[in-house]
């Protein structure tokens, strides 16, 4: 039965309840907020009702509005009298986020027509938004250019094979959630996904971390401690910012690939770790093995499979799609009356350079759903004010270069990387496009 929530300031007469309940809905009711919000966690609702009998106070259904605000994704039908209507709170909420209202008294078959038709308003956006989401994401990433499908590739690939793997890409590009989706989706997605950042602790307490010790080892060592390595057993290891690696730990590590053993620090015993190892880094690390930062015979047993994350200014297109869904994830979460963005703030999103990627957009999207105080978030909001600095002016050069990218990734994804279609359709040489797939680090593997 289709479940429908009532939240009223008294108790609405039977005969109205028993002409819903006859209408194949499943009455839950609520006059007070502790209640409701129990509700709320322990069903599911699509549809809810709020029957206002007095407004004379406005903090007597305050809650009332908190409810309807906090559930937007909800179809909610108000039933007022006429004088609680001249209200502006109550007429600007019923506007901004009800599906309809009725005066009372209730025409209860009126009502029952009503609430089919939201329930059917909401069903339908659910699976428009569930094929809108099928097409725009994939393990758990959001975004649909040729770039994100790329990576797609690759998560697949990666997930097939129990190899290494190094994912590279700026800050904020979503090293780590690649990271995950390759676990998720690979054969050791019920063991283990354990993930440590090489830059946030100082090298001596990254030895005990990541192999473990034993009790006594050193100072202050008053137990035994498991290290990542070792709580990774049959799972995933994930190691963000590989590159600040010190140099003794990187040759504690290649030992641990070529053996798929470990010895905690203070103990004399080999202990075999299963250990699926992705490592993720931010730098170069082809220019530190040339500068003797980070071991070359490393480097080669990390980089059996290469993944590359792209910067938001690679992916068009899909800037205002994670701004939609950040947005969305955000107002369900919190009380605003955004109800979306204002066109000059899509503009602004679309213009700027996003320099700290997917994690920048996310923080100033949460921020604006805080603060907003308009039906629409504007560039204020997000503090890219028409005035604030956006994307630089690119020259002939640098915008050629972008559209021969995306030209080429976008063609290669057609034709399965069908080097011979692919530059048949592009009107140039095999030997030509294998120079620019490198030029603009296009790798035929994934």
């Amino acid at each position: 039965m289709r479940k429908l929530l009532i939240l009223s300031t008294a108790v609405v007469d039977d005969a109205t309840l028993q002409k819903i309940g006859a209408a194949d809905w499943e009455i839950y009711s609520a006059q007070d907020g502790g209640l409701a919000r129990t509700l709320l966690t322990e069903h599911s609702f699509e549809v809810g009702l709020v029957v206002l009998f007095s407004c004379e106070s406005e903090r007597s259904i305050q809650w009332l509005f908190d409810l309807v605000l906090a559930r937007r994704q909800m179809q909610w039908i108000v039933a007022l009298s006429r004088q609680c209507i001249d209200r502006k709170s109550i007429s600007s909420l019923i506007a901004e986020c009800c599906y309809d209202y009725h005066t009372l008294p209730i025409d209860p078959q009126r009502l029952v027509v009503t609430l089919g038709h939201a329930y059917g308003m909401a069903t339908l956006t659910e699976t428009t938004m569930r094929r809108q989401h099928e097409l725009e994401s994939q393990y758990g990433l959001i975004g649909n250019s040729p770039a994100m499908q790329t990576l797609f590739r690759g998560i697949q690939k990666a997930a097939e094979v129990d190899v290494p793997v190094l994912v590279t890409g700026e800050s904020g590009t979503g090293k780590e959630q690649t990271a995950h989706a390759i676990h998720e989706y690979s054969a050791r997605a019920a063991s283990p996904f354990v993930a440590m950042n090489c830059a946030a602790l100082p090298s001596n307490l990254i030895q005990s971390e990541l192999f473990g010790h034993e009790k006594g080892a050193f100072a202050g060592a008053g137990d035994r401690h498991i290290g990542h390595i070792e709580s990774a057993n049959g799972g995933t290891l994930f190691l963000d910012e590989i590159g600040d690696l010190a140099p003794e730990l990187q040759a504690n590590l290649l030992r641990f690939l070529e053996e798929k053993k470990i010895r905690r620090l203070g103990a004399t015993k080999l202990i075999p770790a299963n250990v699926r190892l992705i490592a993720a880094t931010n730098t170069q690390l082809e220019q530190a093995v040339r500068e003797g930062r980070f071991r070359e015979d490393l480097y080669y047993r990390l980089n059996v499979l290469h993944l590359r994350t792209p910067g938001l200014r690679e992916r068009k297109g899909d800037v205002e799609l994670l701004s939609k869904y950040f947005f969305a994830k955000f107002a369900a979460e919190t009380r605003t009356s955004a109800r979306g963005f204002s066109r000059d703030a899509l503009e602004v999103i679309n213009r700027y350079d996003w320099p700290g990627n997917v994690r920048e957009l996310m923080n100033r999207i949460r921020r604006a759903v805080l603060l907003s105080e308009g039906p629409y978030i504007t560039p204020v909001d997000l503090e890219l004010e028409r005035r604030s600095p956006v994307r630089t002016f690119v020259t002939l050069d640098e915008a050629r270069m972008a559209a021969d990218r995306e030209t080429i990734q976008a063609t290669l994804l057609r034709t399965r990387f069908n080097i011979a279609r692919a530059s048949q359709e592009l009107g140039v040489s095999r030997m030509t496009l294998y120079r620019l797939m490198e030029k603009y680090d296009i790798r035929r593997d994934l």
